[in-house]
């Protein structure tokens, strides 16, 4: 009978503090939110909702959600072919876990999914997944940066967050670049630190999986499908913010929409609970006010952004689950097979 490999004690209750802190922060966040909205007018916002809309926007999410699979599946080529419908439902599969599991384990879920059907090797295929939300980062925050540079109105932390963003964005770059290139160096340093031979042969593998992993980005082609991918990801992302506001009867402009799809990017970076609870509503009361919205508007447009994006990733994280028995969602533990 399959068994599941149990969590460390030490790993336990790293994970309960940091269940703990990201509750801790989602409360805060949230009491500083929803402070002083006008529930009423947020009811009456989600109850106009038009159904046209809304199908739009599943529709819409679930290509996009596709275009990342294929995307991923650009840089998994780097070591070995990897079939569309593999890409698909382990991308489904991980999002589902980012949405419904703390920390981003969906990543780790999701690496799972390839390295137990693939050859490749547990780290170098989680290096290109978290290379992947590297990259998005430093493209979202470049084109805000930019963005922000053009509105006649130039709300005050806006405005200040462009220079840091694009800084940021810089180092990310330079990172991709530069850490492939430095690999003699990382060697070097690894076996000169006092500790078994066995240890350092095992680090410094795992250390060229993961330069691997972000060598993929170094291959000209490669790199070309997967930055048009990432425009077209990123464009349909914001065509989605646009869409969820028509259903509430509201207009927002693209670049708007892409500042704020920005926001929530970013902010799901910050430890958070499952489904950005806390996190979202904060980042919609802080992009949405200056552009002319009302708190409650923006409470009632995350509000349903996230209703939508739980029921999209839950019926495909889901169903990629009973196809692939191999991993435990619940555990992020790969299934010990019988021999």
């Amino acid at each position: 009978m399959a068994s599941i490999t149990k969590p460390r004690p030490s790993i336990l209750r790293s994970r309960a503090f940091h269940l703990a802190l990201a509750a801790i922060i989602a409360a805060l966040l949230l009491y500083y939110s929803l402070r002083g909205i006008d529930w009423s007018q947020v009811w009456v916002t989600l109850s106009h909702a038009e159904s046209k809309y809304i199908w739009a926007w599943l529709v819409i999410v679930t290509f996009s959600l596709f275009l990342r699979a294929l995307r991923w599946r650009v840089l998994l080529s780097a070591e070995g072919p990897v079939s569309v419908s593999t890409a698909f439902w382990a991308t489904s599969a991980g999002y589902f876990g980012n949405n419904f599991l703390p920390f981003r384990a969906g990543e780790v879920v999701r690496t799972l999914m390839i390295s137990v059907r693939t050859s490749m090797s547990k780290s170098f295929v989680l290096t290109t997944a978290l290379s992947e939300r590297i990259f998005d980062a430093v493209t979202l925050v470049g084109v805000a940066s930019i963005l922000l540079l053009i509105p006649p109105t130039k709300p005050g932390w806006l405005k200040d967050a462009a220079t840091p963003f694009g800084v940021f964005g810089l180092v990310g770059v330079l990172a991709i670049v530069l850490l492939p290139k430095l690999e003699p160096l990382w060697e070097r340093t690894l076996r000169r630190l006092p500790l078994p031979s066995s240890l350092t042969d095992k680090l410094i593998g795992i250390m060229l999986q993961v330069l691997m992993g972000i060598r993929a980005f170094h291959d000209a082609r490669r790199l070309a499908i997967f930055l048009a991918l990432t425009g077209v990801i990123w464009t349909c992302d914001s065509f989605t913010a646009v869409i969820g506001m028509r259903a509430l009867g509201m207009n927002m402009s693209l670049e708007v929409a892409f500042l704020l799809i920005t926001g929530l990017a970013l902010g799901s970076a910050v430890p958070s609970t499952p489904g950005y609870v806390g996190i979202y509503q904060f980042v919609a009361v802080k992009m949405l006010p200056p552009f002319g919205f009302t708190n409650a508007q923006a409470i009632a447009y995350i509000v349903l952004f996230q209703g939508l994006q739980f029921a999209t990733t839950a019926f495909w994280g889901l169903l990629s689950l009973t196809r692939n028995k191999g991993v435990s969602l619940t555990g992020v533990a790969p299934v010990t097979r019988p021999t």
